[in-house]
């Protein structure tokens, strides 16, 4: 990871400038609906904090986190109200959540300690929640501009959702938001807690 957490260091205003303005209704679309009214979502891995701010836009109460510092604290500023620098196993809190949001940012941790990571994201979701996550597509994993890139196909994540304890919702595949990136496609997928 330290590579990953060098790179958005050094590329953090540039990486808050290509993705704080992409357009994401698609992905609420299909996300929003499952969470109650003013419910509780934590957005994991916020980066920019343009899919928090469009949740609390929306009448949600949102809580979020991002490893890096200089992104959390712009992404605080875009929120207006505090964003906390920590990694995933670092995050703690008191209260639950009806949603976690995990957008495009769990794909930077290794395959190997992907389970466990979600797993503990998802001892702060509620018996009745949901989580969203997005990955490239693909299989394998292996480290790209300087950053690690974790990717799963629908086979990947189905192995993955059982040994973090978790169960597939559904999952559909996407092309890149951005549009210089449309060839780029991503697995979307929503969790529950395995019954």
């Amino acid at each position: 990871m330290t590579s990953t957490s060098d790179f958005y260091l050094q590329n953090a205003q540039q990486f808050y400038d290509l993705t704080v303005s992409v357009e994401a209704s698609e992905l609420y679309e299909r996300f929003l609906p499952l969470i109650p009214a003013g419910g509780r979502i934590l957005d994991a891995g916020c980066g920019s904090g343009r899919d928090a701010r469009a949740f609390f836009n929306r009448g949600y109460e949102v809580t979020g986190f991002d490893a890096c510092a200089p992104l959390a604290e712009m992404a605080s500023k875009l929120l207006e109200q505090p964003v906390m620098a920590c990694q995933f196993n670092e995050f703690t809190s008191e209260l639950p959540f009806d949603g976690i949001w995990a957008c495009a940012s769990l794909l930077h941790i290794t395959y190997a300690e992907l389970a466990e990571t979600m797993n503990y994201l998802a001892s702060f979701l509620l018996p009745s929640g949901y989580f969203y996550c997005s990955f490239k597509y693909g299989e394998g994993e292996g480290n790209v501009g300087g950053r690690h890139f974790t990717y799963l196909n629908e086979n990947g994540i189905q192995s993955l959702s059982e040994l973090a304890g978790l169960s597939v919702y559904q999952s559909w595949v996407t092309h890149d938001l951005r549009p210089e990136r449309a060839s780029e496609k991503w697995l979307n997928v929503i969790l529950k807690h395995a019954s």
